[in-house]
């Protein structure tokens, strides 16, 4: 099945595709945005000495990808029909990773208004879900494919290091808004921004949480460009996603001044545009922290 780019061309509209696969006998979903393709089982070559999640590396239409064991990564059993298997060959991150679950059954259109935050009784940094949509009498786990790929490379992660190139810097105190919804990257970022000379920063889990304290300063009479001077946000978050969450700032005459960053895995030249589209002043692709960094300083220092 090949992915048609297509399905969501529309932008702000805080919708989205999932598409539903199961692992076990338990249902996840990843975003549209990330599927390229899905394929059948190919022949896995087998790596020496890699990542117990890496089962090996396939070749599709001459590139070389990685195959991630999702069984194995998520501590389930393997597979009982190995042969009727599906590889889910995604694009984020600025790399190609193929995903090995056991059954791919169908695609649905919500709204992150439906999508809930785990909750912190079974989530903490180490979360491997990032939200739950109710469907019926069941539930759909939204997997972070983010962190899986992080826990096989660290250095695919949020990198200090690069940070610490730019050299000694000077503490600033402009203020920044950040919407993400991952506890382990929210903790990266702060620590990273801090880092970089900007400790003065409000975290939110979701765009809507963002936007409501964006509100509530122009509310009480301030100047939005006296109280915030940049907003970073993610796309993909529940109750309101990055890009409607960039439309609504944009679209409110007290807060339309903010500069916006979008920060995400999913900035591809094919999906650009959408963040062109709701007015964002820039589009960082994770884990470009040292861009980011750049692109900050550009906007406020």
């Amino acid at each position: 099945m090949q992915h048609d780019k297509g399905i969501l061309l529309e932008s702000g509209t805080n919708e989205l595709e999932i598409v539903e696969f199961s692992v076990d006998t338990i249902r996840f979903g990843i975003n549209v945005i990330k599927v390229r393709e899905i394929i059948n089982p190919v022949t896995i070559t087998p790596v020496p000495n890699s990542h117990s999640y890496i089962e090996g590396i396939i070749e599709l239409r001459g590139e070389v990808l990685p195959v991630v064991d999702v069984a194995k990564a998520l501590k389930r059993p393997a597979s009982n029909q190995p042969a009727k298997d599906k590889f889910i060959v995604t694009e984020f991150n600025q790399q190609k990773i193929d995903f090995h679950v056991h059954q791919v059954t169908q695609i649905h259109r919500i709204s992150w208004m439906e999508i809930e935050k785990p909750s912190d009784l079974y989530q903490g940094l180490e979360t491997q879900i990032t939200g739950v949509v109710k469907d019926e009498s069941d539930m759909i786990l939204l997997l972070d494919f983010e962190k899986l790929v992080t826990d096989v490379n660290p250095e695919a992660g949020i990198d200090q290091s690069k940070i610490k190139r730019l050299g000694q810097r000077q503490r600033s105190s402009k203020r920044l808004v950040v919407a993400e919804d991952s506890p382990l990257l929210r903790k990266m970022i702060s620590d990273t921004l801090e880092t970089a000379g900007y400790a003065n920063t409000e975290f939110f889990e979701n765009g809507y949480d963002a936007l409501l304290y964006l509100q509530s300063l122009v509310e009480l009479g301030h100047a939005i460009e006296d109280e915030v001077q940049l907003v970073i946000t993610d796309i993909e978050m529940p109750q309101m996603d990055g890009h409607h969450l960039t439309k609504k700032i944009k679209e409110d005459d007290r807060l339309s001044a903010l500069p916006v960053i979008i920060f995400s895995s999913l900035i591809t030249e094919d999906l650009r545009h959408k963040g062109k589209m709701v007015g964002a002043q820039a589009q960082v692709s994770k884990p470009q922290i040292g861009e980011l960094v750049q692109m900050i300083d550009e906007f406020i220092l």
